[in-house]
């Protein structure tokens, strides 16, 4: 399917127990193909006077009906509903391990297998009047809270001799 003037796109993905999210950054995407399957993936596209084409087999299962798409004009977000809801995490997007260039993490939606049915830490969400420290007991940092930290560095002084900046034309 790809020749040797197409180009594969690149993928950002992230995962939650029942959802993998996918983004393929391609912008102003004319005459797209998007094609899921229970196990895979195919996209092609145009953009710019670029041809794009993809193909991934997926770790497990999905449910194509309840998986979404939105194409918008700097990329297409797709939502993919895993077949087996509330299993554990899948280790990689692809059925075969390996480093693909083209995948990455997309730190901006991941969220880790721990996390993702807790509720937030206290004080996070810092709604009115919440503190953005939570509970934390800022006497254990020492007397006063900071110490002898804002004494500056010893042997500094005043800073003195540093008259005229080395000759710079201060006005």
């Amino acid at each position: 399917m790809m020749t040797g003037s197409t180009l594969l796109p690149e993928i950002l993905w992230a995962q939650r127990t029942n959802d993998v999210y996918l983004t393929i950054n391609v912008q102003d995407i004319k005459k797209e193909t998007l094609t899921l399957t229970k196990n895979a993936l195919s996209f092609s596209g145009e953009s710019h006077g670029k041809e794009y084409a993809l193909e991934v087999e997926l770790y497990a299962e999905i449910d194509v009906e309840q998986s979404k798409k939105h194409i918008s004009p700097r990329e297409i977000v797709i939502v993919l509903a895993k077949k087996e809801e509330d299993k554990p995490y899948w280790p990689r997007l692809s059925a075969k391990a390996g480093k693909y260039h083209h995948i990455k993490t997309d730190f901006a939606r991941w969220k880790d297998e721990d996390e993702d049915d807790e509720e937030p830490a206290p004080g996070a969400g810092a709604g009115a009047g919440a503190s953005p420290f939570g509970d934390m007991d800022f006497s254990q940092f020492g007397a006063g809270g900071m110490g002898g930290l804002m004494g500056g560095m010893p042997g500094m002084g005043g800073m003195g001799g540093m008259g005229g900046l080395g000759g710079m034309d201060v006005r």
